[in-house]
C-alpha cells in the first residue's frame, strides 16, 4: 500500500464494508447487527420462490414450436442426431441467397464439439468443430434447454459450448431435444441449479433471429447477430451422435 492510501483503495471488500457501514449509520442500525434480517433475506433468496405465472399448455413441444415460429424462427422435426447434416443442407439449399453467399454458407461453417463426428462431408458441407473467428457464415449449436412459454433457447457458456457460434454467424442452426423443453424461465433456472454445481460464466437466452426496431420503429433482422434462426427438433431420448 502506498503512502496515504486507504485500505479501500486496494481491497474491494473494504470499500464495500465502508459503504454498508455508512448505510447502516444513516438508517440508525447498529454496526454488526441485523443478523436476523440477513438470515431471513438469505433464506428468501435460497427458496427461489416463484411469482404468478400464466397457465401453460400440456404439450410443451407444440407450444415451443408455436412461439418460436412467431419470433421468425423456423423449426424442422428430425428423427435422429445422424440426420442433422442432411437437414442442415436441406435448409441451406432452400434459402434464397446470392450464389456467392450460398457458397460461403456451405464452405464456412462451425459447430459445437458434440456434432464434430457427424457426416458433414456426406451432406456436401464443410463444417469445422471450433469456435468461430467471426468470419463464419453458419453456426451449428445445441442448447442447454428451451423455454416453451417464449420460444427461447437457453445457452450456457463453456469450452464445449462456445457462445459466439450462436451469436456471430449470419445463420444459426440449433439442435433442440424435446425432453429439454421446459415450461418457463423459472423452470430453466431450476434445471440449471439441479444439473450444475455452479452457475456458468454466462447464460444467454435467444428468442429468434437478432432484430432491432430503433430506426423508425421498423423491425430489421440481423442487426447485431444472426439474420436467421433454424431449429432442428429431436424427439426425446435421442442422445446418440
Amino acid at each position: 500500500m502506498t503512502a496515504g492510501a486507504s485500505p479501500c483503495d486496494t481491497d474491494p471488500r473494504a470499500a464495500r464494508d465502508a459503504i454498508l457501514k455508512r448505510v447502516r449509520a444513516a438508517l440508525g442500525r447498529p454496526a454488526g447487527g441485523g443478523g436476523g434480517a440477513r438470515s431471513g433475506a438469505e433464506a428468501f433468496v435460497a427458496a427461489h420462490g416463484h411469482g404468478p405465472r400464466p397457465a401453460m399448455a400440456a404439450d410443451l413441444v407444440a407450444r415451443f414450436v408455436q412461439r418460436a415460429t412467431m419470433l421468425a424462427s423456423t423449426v424442422e422435426p428430425i428423427a435422429a442426431v445422424a440426420d442433422i447434416p442432411a437437414a442442415v443442407a436441406r435448409y441451406l439449399h432452400a434459402l434464397v441467397l446470392p450464389p456467392a453467399l450460398a457458397e460461403q454458407h456451405t464452405r464456412a461453417g462451425v459447430c459445437w464439439p458434440e456434432f464434430a463426428r457427424l457426416d458433414w462431408r456426406g451432406a456436401d458441407l464443410a463444417i469445422e468443430s471450433r469456435p468461430t473467428a467471426g468470419g463464419d457464415r453458419l453456426g451449428i449449436t445445441g442448447c442447454f434447454c428451451a423455454i416453451a412459454e417464449t420460444g427461447t433457447l437457453v445457452m450456457t457458456s463453456g469450452a464445449a459450448t462456445p457462445t459466439a457460434t450462436a451469436l456471430l454467424p449470419d445463420t444459426h442452426v440449433a439442435v433442440v431435444r424435446a425432453d429439454r423443453i421446459v415450461a418457463s424461465m423459472e423452470d430453466a433456472f431450476a434445471l440449471l441449479r439441479r444439473e450444475r454445481r455452479t452457475m456458468p460464466r454466462a447464460v444467454n437466452m435467444i428468442s429468434g433471429p437478432s432484430r432491432t426496431g430503433d430506426i423508425e420503429q421498423t423491425i430489421v433482422l440481423g442487426a447485431h447477430g444472426p439474420f436467421r434462426m433454424h431449429m432442428l427438433l429431436l424427439p426425446a431420448g435421442r442422445e446418440e451422435a
